[in-house]
């Protein structure tokens, strides 16, 4: 069969892939067109555009984009009537998919959706659209499927977090090694997940450096996105004991002591990863306060939302600067703190269900198709 699927951030590139991995194993004439990344390209198929191409965040950089956005709605449906799949798989990236969504319904394809839009979050009247246009949804958040099947009627599948996955099946890191191919010291690791668009990385990451000099004891590693070059970030780093890594954020976290993360899907890997945190944010001004008064949420993290209780300190717009972050830092340095945390995170990976997401998705998108 043809799959179109469209993906468009960075954490939807992988996930995609090993969505595209479980559906070679039911499907092993498997056809792939798709919006991506390099991981999918591994798997095999045709990608029509990269997610570096496509990511633009918060309102004012929407609207700056608006001219290219259009364009590349208009071209996706003449890609996607050239093509003809047989089903379109739509990987979270909400403001394209879901007008994609709405055109495909209306043209009689098959839409299916791994990895919901934060609708819980914000914009919750998309829902109505998902039930209008969207012929399966596949949830990776166990809050979720109560959201969607006892809020709004309508029945979704919750197939567990795919990051699961994703840390499960990695190769382990020899530490040793590790440190040595990427000149790194012995001294203990604060790893710092500024994320990956320029626009938070900007606002973000001269925050985060401006404690270095205060923990002389340790080193601070910078996890760079797999979408951002070195150059990028070089305008940033200004201390000795400060390192870059580039696409390496999974090894750096396994030998981490802790981090200082961006919110997003990176606070959930750091908690999967057992390392204390701190979840910060800090955005366009114009962009927060038109977000704020949106998201009706006590927390933005995942971890905490999950859990539903205040796990890991979060750090937002004024709160997120040097004082508060060298407070909270100690605070997650300190044993006692440090068991705490611990236990929780092992509450959160078993909230979050066992392995398999990919694979599960996959065969419950094979046995919707036949």
């Amino acid at each position: 069969m043809k799959y179109y699927i469209i993906s468009g951030e960075a954490s939807g590139d992988l996930h995609a892939s090993n969505l595209m991995k479980g559906l070679l194993k039911e499907d092993a004439n498997a056809e792939f067109r798709f919006w991506g990344g390099d991981l999918m390209q591994q798997v095999g198929g045709s990608l029509v555009k990269h997610y570096k191409k496509l990511a633009f965040m918060g309102f004012v950089e929407v609207i700056k984009n608006l001219r290219t956005i259009t364009k590349n709605i208009a071209f996706a449906k003449k890609d996607i009537k050239v093509f003809n799949p047989d089903v379109l798989i739509f990987i979270d990236y909400p403001g394209f998919n879901l007008r994609i969504a709405k055109w495909a319904k209306a043209q009689n394809y098959k839409t299916h959706y791994y990895i919901s839009p934060q609708v819980w979050a914000w914009k919750e009247k998309r829902v109505n659209s998902i039930k209008r246009d969207i012929d399966e949804l596949y949830v990776i958040l166990p809050f979720e499927k109560g959201f969607y099947e006892n809020k709004h009627n309508f029945p979704v599948h919750f197939v567990g977090h795919p990051l699961i996955d994703a840390i499960a099946d990695r190769k382990q890191v020899d530490e040793h090694e590790f440190r040595t191919t990427h000149k790194l010291n012995k001294k203990p690791i604060i790893a710092l997940l500024p994320g990956s668009r320029k626009q938070e990385i900007t606002q973000i990451l001269s925050i985060m450096l401006s404690i270095v000099d205060s923990y002389s004891d340790y080193q601070f590693v910078i996890a760079g996105a797999p979408n951002q070059d070195y150059h990028f970030y070089n305008q940033f780093i200004k201390k000795a004991n400060v390192s870059f890594i580039s696409n390496k954020t999974h090894d750096l976290l396994s030998i981490s002591t802790a981090a200082i993360v961006t919110s997003g899907t990176a606070t959930l890997e750091t908690a999967l990863f057992k390392v204390p945190q701190i979840v910060c944010y800090k955005g366009n001004w114009l962009s927060y306060q038109i977000g704020k008064r949106l998201v009706k949420l006590e927390y933005i993290s995942l971890v905490n939302l999950i859990l539903n209780k205040e796990v890991v300190t979060e750090l937002i717009q004024n709160d997120f600067n040097t004082k508060q972050l060298k407070k909270e830092l100690d605070n997650i340095l300190d044993p006692y703190e440090r068991a705490k945390l611990f236990l929780n995170y092992y509450d959160l990976e078993k909230a979050l269900g066992g392995k398999g997401a990919s694979n599960y998705t996959a065969k419950l998108i094979y046995k919707a198709l036949n």
